[in-house]
């Protein structure tokens, strides 16, 4: 059985004007995504600035995501690192905190092997009961996760379920596919302008940044294809096309955030090394969302 079949949106962290967690907004902006129907929420992964909150803001964040979920939809907790033991320990405090699933990054700078991340995937695995969802995204990470390695791991660790699919190489995805048919296995695109050409090969949907500020949208797009409506989900991956663009004009979730508070949503600035982004870019952005009907 899947984690979840649908739209899962990769939500953002809101601050405060001091930068700390700004959890009444937290509690509103989930809120508003199980109110749209949105299938699942992904707390504290790169959307979520999760590579600036300390470990306890990041824990406190996903215990706070689950109190108020109350179990109405998953919770996936992301709790990647690029070292084993914090991973493990983030898993472990997610598990007991409620979530669902884990998403696991492949470790980031240090560019394990791919021996190296069978380890680590393995071990991070092992440590928990609940499912674990990998996440391939090597421009981030410097590292790709071999769709081999992938095969493997779901073959042979139990709860490694399925895999977030971020490379954009269409290639690698249906060499995976290939060495895991027959095999149950859940591929979510991780790349909003992806997601029905991940779909038509079997996906089972799309952890998303568009969800942020479309999550009827987005969850619609993905019944349609599960639904067997091919052209109207291409048509709506089609028709958002311009604002996923500028969703990413600049490294994610500076655009997102901007375009929640373009939207009166008033979620907060980014901790830094990230920054607001550049007016010029501010413009397209706000184009752009008025096309689509969010302004």
């Amino acid at each position: 059985m899947s984690v979840f079949e649908g739209a899962g949106v990769a939500l953002i962290t809101p601050m405060n004007k001091d930068f700390s967690v700004n959890f009444d907004k937290l509690r509103e902006i989930i809120e508003e995504q199980i109110a749209a129907g949105t299938d699942a929420i992904i707390a504290c992964g790169t959307t979520g600035e999760a590579s600036t909150l300390s470990h306890e803001e990041h824990l406190e964040v996903i215990r706070f995501t689950c109190d108020v979920v109350k179990k109405r939809i998953p919770v996936i907790a992301g709790t990647g690192s690029n070292c084993t033991e914090t991973a493990v320990y983030l898993s472990r405090e997610a598990e007991k905190a409620g979530a669902d699933a884990v998403l696991v990054v492949s470790p980031y700078y240090n560019k394990a092997t791919q021996k190296g991340l069978i380890s680590h995937f393995s071990t991070v695995a092992g440590s928990i009961s609940i499912p674990v969802i990998l996440y391939n995204i090597p421009s981030r990470t410097g590292v790709t996760i071999l769709p081999e390695t992938i095969a493997h791991l779901v073959k042979n660790v139990k709860n490694i379920v399925g895999v977030k699919e971020a490379s954009g190489n269409f290639t690698a995805i249906l060499r995976t596919l290939s060495l895991l048919q027959g095999t149950p296995f859940d591929l979510y695109s991780g790349n909003d302008d992806q997601v029905i050409p991940i779909m038509s090969l079997g996906g089972k949907g799309v952890i998303s940044v568009l969800s942020n500020v479309a999550p009827k949208q987005t969850h619609e797009m993905c019944m349609a294809m599960i639904n067997g409506d091919v052209k109207k989900a291409a048509n709506m991956q089609i028709e958002a096309g311009e604002l996923i663009r500028q969703l990413f004009i600049e490294v994610n979730p500076i655009p997102v955030k901007a375009a929640m508070n373009l939207m009166g949503k008033n979620v907060g600035s980014l901790r830094s090394p990230l920054c607001d982004m550049e007016e010029e870019h501010v413009e397209t952005l706000k184009k752009a969302m008025k096309e689509y009907g969010l302004l």
